[in-house]
């Protein structure tokens, strides 16, 4: 499978308790983490920390909210799938909850999550991403969705890629952390 493991972090935010090794290991997992079956231990090699010091640093830096978030970007058109949708509703508010959870859980959904209304040009409360080999799996999985979810009165857009973009999470250089730090 092609996929990589990303960190982003934000430097408005970065506390002044980031040492040297935090900074170092920021930079080292930015781009990805190692596609092996031990990566926090090659990331270790990597900046002569053993892996439960990797783990332990991270887990801190994610507590801390210096790191928002890991996740895993999967290159979705590589393993077949060439139709993305990326399907926004317009949720009565206070139903955006129940209905994102019941959205959500589905395999084929990626993404779901909540953004303020634009009015008076966008109407939309509720953005989920759905992949699928071809167009016509990404409408089925909808109405599925429709169905399952009792949507039928709630109007959405279903709003297909036309080309790919890089995905990946915020970078910053080493001499960025460092400023923003003090280090």
């Amino acid at each position: 499978m092609d996929m990589k493991v990303t960190a982003s972090t934000s430097a408005e935010q970065l506390p002044a308790v980031l040492d040297a090794v935090d900074t170092a290991l920021i930079a080292e997992i930015q781009t990805g983490l190692p596609l092996t079956t031990h990566p926090y231990a090659e990331v270790g090699r990597r900046l002569g920390l053993d892996e439960e010091e990797v783990i332990a640093r991270l887990q801190r830096l994610l507590k801390e909210g210096v790191i928002k978030r890991l996740g895993v970007v999967v290159r979705h058109h590589e393993l077949g799938y060439r139709a993305n949708g990326m399907v926004v509703w317009d949720i009565p508010d206070s139903e955006v909850s129940e209905l994102g959870l019941c959205i959500g859980r589905f395999e084929f959904v990626t993404l779901c999550y909540r953004r303020p209304r634009r009015l008076p040009d966008w109407r939309y409360n509720l953005f989920t991403m759905i992949h699928g080999r071809d167009r016509d799996e990404v409408l089925a999985n909808v109405d599925f969705l429709i169905d399952r979810c009792g949507l039928q009165t709630v109007a959405h857009e279903i709003l297909f890629s036309q080309r790919r973009f890089k995905q990946r999470g915020a970078i910053y250089h080493k001499s960025q952390l460092q400023k923003e730090t003090g280090n």
